[in-house]
């Protein structure tokens, strides 16, 4: 029998918005995808739960612009840690010009406010 696609989200750092966070992770357990949310954290505690719970993605939130710093040390302590295969993920509000950037790091995807959930959803499923 096939498991669920199985997705840690996180808020990175201190980011004390959760709106969209919990919005996404909603959207994805209703589509059929277990979610472990893991809610403010930093990357070593994100990585380890993504190897504690065998995430297939990781999925980053980020409003408070931290995420030139911590999404790469995500990706980082993947790669360190033999993970280097899962999918990273973030949305939030993030200057256009972080995204290449983000993705020359590694980060899979990037979703800005407004993305319809449909293509998270989408997306999500895609990296099955």
């Amino acid at each position: 029998m096939k498991r669920n696609l199985r997705v840690v989200i996180a808020r990175l750092g201190m980011d004390a918005h959760w709106r969209g966070s919990i919005v996404v992770a909603r959207a994805l357990r209703d589509a059929g995808m277990e979610v472990i949310y893991l809610g403010n954290q930093l990357p070593e505690t994100i990585v380890d739960a993504a190897m504690q719970e065998a995430a297939d993605i990781i999925g980053l939130s980020t409003l408070s612009g931290n995420h030139m710093a911590l999404a790469p040390e995500v990706i980082r302590l993947l790669r360190e840690k033999g993970m280097s295969g899962t999918p990273v993920i973030i949305g939030g509000t993030i200057p256009p010009d972080h995204i290449p950037k983000l993705k020359e790091a590694g980060i899979s995807e990037v979703f800005g406010p407004g993305t319809p959930l449909k293509k998270i959803i989408d997306f999500a499923f895609s990296c099955n």
